[in-house]
């Protein structure tokens, strides 16, 4: 706890937010990508507090938010199928599909279990000789490597009635893909902390010369979010776009240089679409021919049928075009218990973030 409080140090928050007001002198719209830290962000009120000029957008960086509503469709059917036991994290029981959610498809007799990790349903596949267990794999590259291992670990046990439905997606393309939009306001990325201590920071340096954009590898502590935005705007006021590091203390340039050998080993790199984005290119992770007996995609014949977002709301959120309170639906046909779009499904999603802080977020706290 004592580490923890100093990230958390409300008066070197006040000299941050000085430093801040000191040297801004111009508009700047600075993306945070992870949905934790924007979490951070309504639960301390940071944004209340900055410059007038300094204009935060909330990002793609939920994985529950963007995972596409075809591979919602195809994990429900797998449920429906007898002698299948489906493995998910909590998050994804309600986010909507095209016509239902894994809650209904579970209340309607399909055995679904909540897990943390696929090497729990990977037990569940050693205990369960005579049925098939599919774990839904989605996430970023954070969660990435524990999917591709436990894919690693089913080929050495020789696990036949183990497999995946892998939707795990890359960030920097689709920081790429926001940066293209032609309605894009973003100036400056926060740049996913935990997602960094696996890839480093190779993966964002062409992106950072090609958009010309500082990008700051962020924490998700109060403290460390307002370094971020020190970094970046000193970077905006000088001209400069370079990829630097807030969080140091977890990640290193060069990454998890083992959690990207399992990944390279398993996955191969494939088009993808997001959820409210469209497709990205070379977003997707796809489980390679060499391991293709433990794709449930290739294992179960699933036939994605693409469909675009239901709610085109939630992919102007996604993209920081609008915030969550200017989306009309948010609050009204849109809440938590009742929700539209995947924003406010997710523990991570901004709409989510700003229901659960309204009260800040009215009284500017």
């Amino acid at each position: 706890m004592k580490h923890l409080a100093e990230y958390r140090n409300p008066e070197f928050g006040k000299s941050l937010y000085r430093k801040i007001h000191e040297i801004s002198t111009k508009p700047w719209n600075i993306m945070e990508v992870c949905g934790g830290q924007t979490h951070t962000i309504l639960r301390y009120g940071l944004m209340q507090k900055l410059p007038e000029q300094i204009t935060l957008l909330h990002g793609p960086g939920c994985p529950v938010c963007v995972t596409p509503i075809e591979y919602i469709d195809g994990i429900i059917s797998l449920s429906q199928r007898p002698n299948i036991i489906v493995g998910t994290f909590g998050d994804m029981l309600r986010v909507p599909g095209s016509e239902e959610n894994l809650l209904a498809s579970k209340s309607a007799g399909g055995d679904i279990r909540l897990l943390y990790s696929p090497l729990d349903a990977l037990q569940i596949a050693r205990d369960n000789r005579d049925k098939e267990v599919v774990f839904f794999g989605i996430g970023f590259e954070t969660t990435a490597p524990v999917t591709a291992s436990a894919i690693l670990q089913a080929s050495r046990e020789n696990l036949n009635n183990f497999s995946i439905l892998s939707a795990h997606v890359m960030i920097p393309p689709a920081m790429a893909a926001i940066l293209e939009n032609p309605h894009t306001k973003v100036d400056a990325f926060l740049a996913p902390g935990h997602v960094c201590t696996v890839t480093g920071t190779a993966p964002y340096q062409e992106l950072c010369a090609g958009g010309k954009v500082p990008i700051v590898v962020t924490g998700f502590e109060p403290v460390d979010i307002l370094q971020g935005i020190l970094m970046a705007v000193e970077q905006l006021e000088e001209g400069r776009h370079e990829v630097t590091i807030q969080y140091s203390r977890a990640v290193r340039p060069e990454g998890n240089p083992q959690a990207l050998k399992i990944m390279n080993e398993v996955y191969e790199v494939v088009d993808r679409h997001w959820r409210g984005l469209g497709t990205i290119l070379g977003s997707g992770m796809a489980i390679r021919k060499k391991y293709e007996k433990y794709d449930a995609a290739n294992k179960f014949d699933v036939r994605f049928k693409y469909r675009d977002s239901l709610v085109n709301h939630c992919g102007r959120v996604l993209n920081g075009e609008i915030k969550p309170i200017e989306c009309p639906l948010y609050g009204k046909e849109c809440t938590p218990e009742k929700p539209v779009g995947a924003p406010m499904v997710s523990s991570e999603g901004a709409c989510a973030a700003y229901y659960h802080n309204s009260e800040r977020v009215k009284a500017g706290k």
